[in-house]
């Protein structure tokens, strides 16, 4: 992971970075060891994409000391080849990689100095050259470091915003250790926005991918958030036992600086108990490893808590020496927030050593940055609210599209019961009419027996009456036979008139 900020949460209003210091390795004193042997000069120029990807290595694994040396050197060979002419696309491509690289580092050098403007302008830079070409981790790495200032800034709209797109882009290449990062930085977000069960959400949800992945940096830091998250809910007990988890495994690892924000929560429970030879130790712990890391903005947390302890015993002396140093540190860096509270505590100094006019100018230097902050935390509330609002309408709008989605469905469900009804009808129809037909057939089929008896019966009738009427012809045509013979034997056997008459006739005219 390329030089990353995280935000970290302090119970005692402090936000940190976490880089534990680096210790000597044999594989960073065979990464040395191969960059000495590397050529120099112009026969060593053909060696430079070596000597880059060695730098940029040695930049990320070298000590607090060692480690900005290095990331000049890659920013110096990176620059020099990219101002050639002669260089492919492809071999462009590499130098402006480690180019971004060094830009990021460079950024990370000057937050840790305190330096957040010109931090921005590197993050910035080095975001630019990634999108340039398309290098997705590096985007993902910028983005959130961006985030992390406008964060300590209090434009929290803004560090959600970058936050946002760095979770989204590390979802996208499936990077889990970079989601884990962005969690936990979504979540410190909530934190500050008072809406702990969703910081509390966040966290969780880190812890357990650090622990997916084996991470044991990120489950110390997920532990720690949680504890300050617990603390926030009044669960002290379970808030230390955190913490414990959280700095067992920072001294496994040798996470000093992660060690130091730690051991400042811890004792800011105990501050808050009143148990204030436990708290000023443990502040003193977190005091010492920060000065050793030289991180400002937790030196400044840590002298503020000290300051304040001494102030509740009543020594005033010690009080002011503490509370002087944070707030001069804490206009050096330019954060309202510990200038508020370096200046509160310098005013009830001076109240308490009968010092009027020094207490009341640094009474209006702490009234000055409370509203200040205050009109940070109006921000964070109409960023809240608007955030509320964007909730509450894409909760209308899905409502709406909700209900038309299940207007249409009605729709569809009513047209599907309309077609299903009158399928359902003109099945009623069809079985219908098959049962006339088959009625029908049935009752043809019936009367197509009947007819065909019927037939049978007549023919069988007819047959008989043919007969019949043969017999009766033929009996007739015996009588009528019988008749005409007998007609003719009498017409044998009687002479006719005619006959008659004409032999009479005969006889009467015949001579004597």
């Amino acid at each position: 992971m390329k030089r990353i900020l995280h935000i970290y949460l302090l119970c005692a209003l402090a936000l940190s970075l976490s880089k534990g210091g680096r210790a000597q390795t044999p594989e960073l004193d065979s990464l040395k060891l191969a960059l000495k042997n590397l050529p120099a000069g112009q026969a060593g120029a053909k060696h430079d994409t070596t000597r880059c990807s060695i730098l940029n290595e040695l930049a990320e694994t070298a000590s607090d000391e060692e480690w900005p040396a290095f990331n000049d050197q890659l920013k110096s060979v990176a620059e020099k080849n990219l101002s050639s002419s002669s260089l492919s696309d492809s071999q462009k491509k590499i130098y402006w990689k480690y180019l971004g690289n060094a830009f990021n580092n460079t950024g990370y050098f000057y937050q840790d100095l305190g330096r957040v403007k010109e931090a921005l302008e590197y993050f910035s830079r080095s975001l630019k050259i990634r999108e340039q070409i398309g290098d997705k981790l590096g985007i993902a790495v910028s983005l959130n470091n961006i985030g992390f200032i406008y964060y300590n800034q209090g434009q929290v709209k803004g560090a959600l915003d970058y936050f946002a797109r760095n979770l989204k882009i590390y979802e996208e290449i499936e990077h889990k250790k970079g989601i884990a990062y962005s969690l936990t930085n979504i979540g410190a977000i909530y934190k500050s926005l008072g809406r702990v069960e969703e910081a509390l959400r966040f966290n969780e949800r880190s812890l357990k991918m650090y622990q997916e992945i084996g991470d044991k940096g990120g489950i110390a830091e997920a532990l720690n958030n949680l504890g300050v998250i617990f603390d926030m809910q009044g669960q002290t007990k379970k808030a230390l036992e955190y913490y414990g988890r959280s700095l067992q495994i920072k001294k496994e690892i040798g996470n000093t600086r992660g060690m130091a924000t730690t051991l400042n929560n811890m004792g800011g429970i105990y501050d808050r108990q009143g148990l204030f030879k436990e708290s000023l130790d443990y502040f003193s712990r977190s005091l010492k490893i920060f000065e050793e890391v030289d991180e400002k903005h937790g030196i400044a947390n840590a002298l503020n808590n000290i300051g304040g302890v001494y102030k509740k015993q009543g020594k005033l002396q010690e009080a002011f020496q503490n509370a002087h140093r944070a707030l001069e540190l804490s206009k050096e860096l330019g954060y309202p927030d510990n200038i508020e509270r370096a200046a509160q505590l310098m005013s009830e100094i001076y109240e308490q050593q009968g010092k009027g006019m020094q207490s009341l100018e640094m009474y209006k230097l702490y009234v000055q940055m409370r509203d200040s902050v205050k009109n940070k935390e109006n921000l964070k509330l109409a960023f809240q609210k608007e955030a509320q609002y964007k909730y509450e309408k894409q909760r209308a709008e899905d409502s709406v599209a909700t209900a038309k989605d299940m207007q249409v469905k009605n729709v569809q469900i009513e047209k599907q019961q309309t077609e299903i009804k009158t399928k359902r009808n003109q099945q009623y129809f069809l079985f219908s009419g098959l049962g006339l037909v088959i009625i029908f057939t049935g009752f043809m089929y019936n009367r197509f027996r009947i007819t065909r008896k019927q037939k049978s019966i007549i023919e069988k009738q007819k047959a008989i009456v043919e007969k019949q009427k043969q017999l009766v012809e033929e009996k007739q045509k015996e009588i009528l036979d019988s008749i005409y013979y007998a007609r003719r034997i009498q017409r044998a056997l009687i002479t006719g008139e005619s006959y008659i008459h004409k032999q009479l006739y005969r006889l009467k005219n015949a001579p004597d």
